[in-house]
């Protein structure tokens, strides 16, 4: 970075990584204060006596904690995809493998640890999410403390029905289909950001690599 010209094309790059890093520390900050507070705040709770018409206040009480997890990962899947951009940036734009400052092996192992570190980032994130969602999703199909027939999950039959289908007690026949649910994780703007971004370094990539070929035509004499 100290080689190359400070107003270059890894500019902006480089300030959208500083600037993802500090909100990601930030961040990481608040959610660990807020886990111990509410962790606190749950070990006072009478778990013998938690039911289903007292569990929506349980669950929006911890409803900041999913809040601020979805951030992180958010922020943790930016910041990788950043520190590849910029790699990138060093690569096609300024040649870095030309440079003696370039050490290519370092490089690959950083970007092989940064990964590993974003896997296991987001791998948890998630799944300290996955039991937020499970309980939405059960106060969803069962308000009130009601059991009623969910579609692809659950429906109550009599005999006269089981007979019909042949005494079967495939839930298969009776429940239904689920439903599509959309993807909590699928983000459209992140997603096309990350696809531009592909498509501009391949582009990138083509246009150096015909240069190239070009060159070695004219030595050729072609």
């Amino acid at each position: 970075m100290a080689a190359i010209p400070k107003d270059g094309k890894q500019a902006e790059t480089l300030k959208e990584l500083t600037d993802c890093l500090k909100a990601y520390t930030s961040g990481s900050q608040a959610f660990a204060k807020l886990a111990q507070e509410k962790s606190t705040w749950w070990k006072k709770q009478n778990k013998d006596n938690i039911e289903t018409q007292n569990f929506a206040s349980l669950q929006k009480e911890l409803e900041p904690l999913a809040e601020e997890n979805n951030k992180l990962i958010k922020e943790a899947e930016l910041m990788y995809r950043l520190i590849n951009r910029l790699i990138d940036v060093c690569l096609n734009t300024y040649n870095a493998k030309e440079s003696d400052k370039w050490n290519t092996r370092e490089i690959s192992n950083i970007k092989k640890q940064v990964e590993e570190a974003r896997d296991m980032a987001v791998k948890q994130l998630k799944f300290a999410r996955y039991f937020h969602h499970q309980a939405e999703w059960l106060m969803e199909r069962f308000p009130g403390e009601k059991l009623r027939d969910v579609e692809g999950l659950v429906r109550l039959v009599d005999k006269a029905e089981l007979k019909e289908n042949d005494w079967s007690l495939t839930p298969g026949r009776y429940v239904g289909v689920v439903p599509e649910e959309e993807d909590l994780d699928f983000d459209f703007k992140e997603t096309m950001r990350t696809i531009h971004d592909e498509l501009e370094g391949l582009n990138e990539q083509a246009g150096n690599l015909a240069k190239k070929i070009s060159e070695n035509f004219r030595k050729l004499g072609i």
